[in-house]
């Protein structure tokens, strides 16, 4: 392998690859993201590699495992250029079908191809699927075009070009310029400006510094940073140098969670090829600059996204937040010098360097510039990751990006930033995504946590849970987030239980503004935000709940019944057969009842029940009917089911 000496001779190298390459040559990429994996991508990628062996067209055609490139509910998706067919949940049961049909045949397997279930029309081509459509994947798009185990594939995109610019074109000052002139804000959760953090770390008199990536995400449903990590960790390694270049740093350190071990495998190549390659190391491409990166697996604490506790995690110390006295990018790494950034950020960098700040500028709000990326959840029709320029709606993104709510339910909100974000409400959906705004409406952007909720959401419980996850995740270290978040989870456990009582939202509020204003770090000032914008926009479920001993959603098994209508029941025994502890009495031609004393309110009756029937119904706040005589239980004249 060639040790790359100067920026021309990484240009040559690259133009050696391209001429080998026949840019109309089939290339089948399959994602090999951790969803997908799970879904039997290795199978349906060996599989490829048999079929085209055994009809002799592995010379001719390509089959690589790729990086995730979103569309995660689908997977495993394969992708067939340079035509761009996009095929969705392929099997390996499917492989040979496809390359008869489409490899050799240049004819599209129907059966797989996106349908839309609104229109009932398929699309053949990746760039027509709604899905993709309305996204701007800036960082993710080359996601499914790459093997992140080829650095070969990342410099055929242009990988490493913004490094050999900036060290032969530019000085470590006109980098950081480049980076404050675009507005860059941290992907990570605060959106602080990048380049004025790496001001602060370049102008500290302390010569030795350092610059980390938090690749520690822990939000639910959150899985941006690991999407980027796994498909393409060499766009992670050059903006990281580029940074390191514009502060003085030598030194590097990716902070990645132990959960992610496609991610630490995927990144610890990568570092391998880019030292063997010369783009890691000592004098990089031939300028003098050294730059080392070291991996650290962390033992998944929540708590350690937080900068200053994942700094002492880093030091080989518990991971606890310390008082930001002097901030990290002053003090902190061993009290050194430290820029801190996630993985989203870092790999903005190249791209800024190379189009300019002016490209990434015409992208977004005025305060929030460029593109952003979400991992859409949730009750939606199309989960997955999506990538979208700042400013767009959330509308847009749930209904045309998301395809809306499945099963002809009703939005009710959209929680955004993870566990310390807020919920924001029907009538806000036409709200712009960006830093500010978000904020504004009681939320925030977070690492980029986007999870929809339907009609059957309780929201006083979605501030349960949240609250719940919280107090685990506390490293309690101080008082406010130890034992102020411990208190809130107490009472909105009561009030989602039934327990609940005037006054109780009056003491959640004040304990809510004490974690916020004295909470050592992020996590406990944040922490309330779930519970504020609940009771902002939903404060009529919480009053219902404490006043009216009634679940609006149906949702809370405390305040809850199951009832089966007399009218409406078949005598099928569908509730009976499924109910786990005996609590439905019936037979045939006997209409059902539920013995309310042995109901565990586990729902199968509720979801065995024919939907042509709805005999079982939840019913909250008023008194369960008496069950109907047993002289009068019998079903008479010809049975309903028949």
């Amino acid at each position: 392998m060639p040790l790359i000496n100067s920026p021309a001779e990484l240009e040559k190298l690259r133009k050696g690859i391209l001429a080998e390459r026949d840019p109309e040559k089939r290339v089948v990429s399959i994602c090999a993201g951790a969803g997908c994996v799970a879904s039997g991508a290795n199978e349906v990628i060996a599989a490829f590699g048999e079929e085209l062996e055994k009809k002799g067209l592995d010379a001719h055609v390509d089959a690589k495992g790729t990086g995730c490139p979103g569309f995660c509910e689908q997977g495993p998706i394969v992708v067939i250029y340079p035509e761009e067919i996009c095929y969705l949940q392929v099997t390996p049961g499917d492989v040979a079908e496809i390359v008869t049909e489409t490899i050799e045949g240049d004819k599209v397997v129907e059966r797989l191809l996106y349908l839309d279930s609104a229109t009932g029309e398929r699309a053949t081509l990746e760039p027509e699927i709604p899905f993709y459509k309305h996204q701007l994947r800036n960082v993710i798009g080359d996601n499914i075009k790459i093997d992140p185990k080829s650095i070969e594939d990342y410099l055929v995109v242009g990988g490493y070009s913004a490094l050999a610019k900036a060290l032969s074109f530019m000085t470590p000052e006109d980098v950081l310029n480049e980076v404050k002139a675009a507005n860059l804000r941290g992907r990570g959760g605060g959106g602080f400006p990048a380049g004025q953090k790496w001001e602060g770390t370049r102008d500290a008199p302390e010569p030795t510094k350092y610059v980390i990536v938090n690749a520690d995400e822990g939000d639910p449903g959150a899985f941006m940073d690991r999407a980027v990590l796994e498909g393409n960790p060499h766009s992670i390694l050059e903006g990281l140098a580029l940074g390191a270049f514009a502060v003085g740093a030598n030194e590097g350190y990716i902070y990645v969670r132990q959960e992610y071990p496609l991610a630490v495998e995927n990144v610890l190549l990568a570092i391998e090829k880019a030292r063997e390659y010369g783009l890691l190391g000592e004098n990089i491409l031939g300028s003098g600059f050294d730059f080392k990166v070291i991996v650290h697996k962390g033992a998944g604490a929540f708590v350690c996204g937080e900068s200053t506790a994942l700094m002492t995690a880093l030091e080989g110390r518990v991971g606890e937040p310390r008082p930001k006295y002097v901030r990290s990018n002053i003090k902190g790494l061993w009290q050194k010098p430290s820029v801190l950034n996630n993985v989203e950020t870092w790999a903005n960098v190249p791209l800024i360097i190379n189009k300019g700040a002016d490209w990434f500028t015409q992208i977004g709000t005025e305060g929030s510039k460029g593109t952003k990326i979400f991992s859409l959840v949730g009750k939606i029709v199309n989960t997955g990751l999506v990538e979208v320029p700042m400013g767009m709606t959330l509308r847009e993104i749930i209904y045309t990006i998301g395809g809306g709510i499945p099963d002809g339910k009703e939005f009710k909100a959209v929680q955004t930033g993870g566990p310390s974000g807020g919920c924001i409400p029907e009538e806000m959906l036409d709200l712009e995504v960006g830093f500010d705004e978000l904020t504004k409406a009681g939320s925030m952007m977070g690492s980029g946590g986007m999870i929809v909720m339907d009609e059957d959401t309780c929201m006083v419980d979605v501030a349960r849970y949240f609250m719940d996850f919280l107090c685990d995740e506390s490293c309690g270290k101080c008082v406010p987030c130890r034992e102020g978040l411990r208190q809130m989870l107490k009472l909105l456990t009561n009030i989602t239980e039934g327990r609940g009582k005037e006054g109780d939202l009056e003491l959640l509020e004040e304990l809510s503004e004490v974690a916020g204003e004295a909470a050592l770090c992020a996590l406990g000032k944040s922490a309330p935000n779930p519970f504020r914008s609940t009771l902002k926009y939903f404060r009529d479920e919480y009053e219902a709940h404490i006043k009216e001993q009634r679940c609006p959603a149906l949702s809370c098994k405390e305040l809850i019944a199951f009832y089966i209508a007399p009218d409406k029941c078949s005598a099928c025994g569908n509730c009976f057969k499924k109910c786990p502890a005996d609590a439905i009495v019936g037979g045939k031609k006997l209409i059902h009842i539920v013995d309310q004393e042995k109901c565990t309110k586990c729902g199968n009756c509720f979801e065995v029940c024919p939907s042509r029937f709805s005999a079982v119904t939840k019913i909250s706040g008023v008194p369960v009917p008496p069950p109907v005589p047993e002289e009068e239980r019998t079903i008479t004249g010809k049975s309903k089911e028949k």
